[in-house]
C-alpha cells in the first residue's frame, strides 16, 4: 500500500479528549499509504488522548486552525471521543474547515462522536451516515439518515461507529481517497506555510 497516496494531504481535526485509537489508527494507515497527515487543533503543542475514560497518549499538533486552510488538504478525518467531539463542534474555525472540505466535494471521514462537528456545521442534511448510537437523534434532527453499520460511504462522507470498526473505516477511507483522485484527476494543493 505504501506510496499509493503520496500526493495526498489529510487533516485530522482534534482537541483534548479524542479517542486515541480513532486518531492514531487512521493517521498510521494514511501515512503507510504515503499520504501527508497533519493533526490540526486549536493550540500548538500536544493534545491529550483517551481510551474511553482513561488518559492515553498525547499527540503532537502539526498546525493550528489559525494556520491551516481547507484548500491545502485533500480530505479531513474527525476522530471521536465525547470530550473532543463536544468541544470541537463549538470552534468556528473547525466548522468552517469541514464546511469548506465538504463544499469542495473532498472526503470527510468521521467516526464515533466525531459526527457532532458535522451536525453543528450544518452539513449532515441529505446524507446517510453512522456514528456512536447516542448521536442518531442529532443526525436525524439535522436532516440526515442514521444507520447502524460498521462503515457507511455516502458520496464524500465515510462514517463508522466505534474503535472496533477502525479496520473497515480505514479501508473505506483509503478507497474513497483513491476514487476521488482516479475519477477527478489529481492536482496537488499549494500549501500556505
Amino acid at each position: 500500500m505504501t506510496g499509493e497516496l503520496k500526493h495526498c494531504k489529510v487533516a485530522i481535526l482534534a482537541v483534548d479528549g479524542f479517542e486515541e485509537a480513532e486518531l492514531i489508527e487512521p493517521q498510521r494507515t494514511l501515512k503507510e499509504a504515503g499520504a501527508g497527515v497533519d493533526v490540526v487543533s486549536l493550540e500548538p503543542g500536544e493534545i491529550q488522548g483517551f481510551r474511553h475514560i482513561d488518559k492515553a497518549s498525547r499527540v503532537k499538533v502539526d498546525r493550528t486552525f489559525a494556520d491551516a486552510h481547507a484548500e491545502d488538504y485533500d480530505a479531513v478525518v474527525l476522530p471521536g471521543g465525547v470530550v473532543n467531539s463536544d468541544a470541537i463542534r463549538m470552534i468556528p474555525q473547525a466548522q468552517a474547515f469541514v464546511k469548506a472540505i465538504h463544499a469542495a466535494h473532498k472526503p470527510v471521514a468521521v467516526i464515533c462522536h466525531g459526527g457532532w462537528l458535522l451536525v453543528s456545521a450544518g452539513i449532515v442534511k441529505g446524507h446517510t451516515m453512522t456514528s456512536w448510537p447516542s448521536l442518531q437523534d442529532d443526525i436525524r434532527n439535522a436532516g440526515g439518515t442514521w444507520v447502524d453499520q460498521r462503515v457507511v460511504r455516502d458520496g464524500n462522507f465515510v462514517s463508522s461507529r466505534k474503535p472496533d470498526d477502525l479496520p473497515a473505516f480505514n479501508a473505506e477511507l483509503i478507497a474513497c481517497l483513491k476514487t476521488a483522485y482516479s475519477s477527478a484527476g489529481y492536482q496537488a494543493p499549494t500549501l500556505n506555510r
